[in-house]
């Protein structure tokens, strides 16, 4: 394996909340990290997130509001079993959207590509509107700077620098 690490904040800027990956990447570009990491703001390109996986990566990421039924602002790191996310081979299926991939669409199109990845996180954030608007609730917002930290320990924890990785 490589040792690569992709972090990729995911979300529609146009949708409130749903901007919090993209933010949480752009906050993240600003951090000095090593050379095999890299941080991408896919916003709502899903089918460029599986592209860019097939270029060899250990380790995904993901950055992303996502529903949880929790008072919003609240932070989730999950790390999903790889193999317990659902696949379609039906080619018209509508999930197929290139502007609307989830994570989990986006990872069964790797699949088909004949990519994979080691691991998967998941760094979720409970927004509070996904209505059409520009700019995150005050709720999220305030919540920025911890997802950047939790992104970072998580780096830290997955890609120590040193132990065998390139630097």
């Amino acid at each position: 394996m490589s040792g690569r690490v992709l972090i990729a904040g995911i979300g529609n800027i146009f949708q409130t909340d749903d901007a919090f990956g993209v933010e949480v990447a752009g906050r993240l570009v600003d951090h000095p990290l090593p050379d095999h990491v890299r941080v991408e703001d896919f916003g709502i390109r899903g089918v460029h997130l599986a592209y860019e996986l097939l270029e060899g990566y250990d380790t995904l990421i993901v950055i992303d509001a996502v529903p949880m039924g929790e008072p919003p602002g609240t932070l989730v790191v999950m790390e999903p079993e790889l193999g317990a996310r659902p696949t379609s081979s039906d080619p018209d299926d509508p999930a197929l959207d290139a502007h609307t991939m989830s994570p989990d669409v986006v990872l069964a199109t790797l699949e088909r590509l004949g990519g994979s990845v080691r691991r998967i996180f998941i760094v979720g954030c409970q927004p509070a509107d996904l209505r059409e608007g520009m700019g995150l609730t005050p709720a999220v917002e305030a919540t920025v700077g911890a997802a950047t930290n939790l992104c970072l320990e998580l780096l830290t924890d997955v890609a120590p620098i040193g132990k065998g990785m390139p630097a």
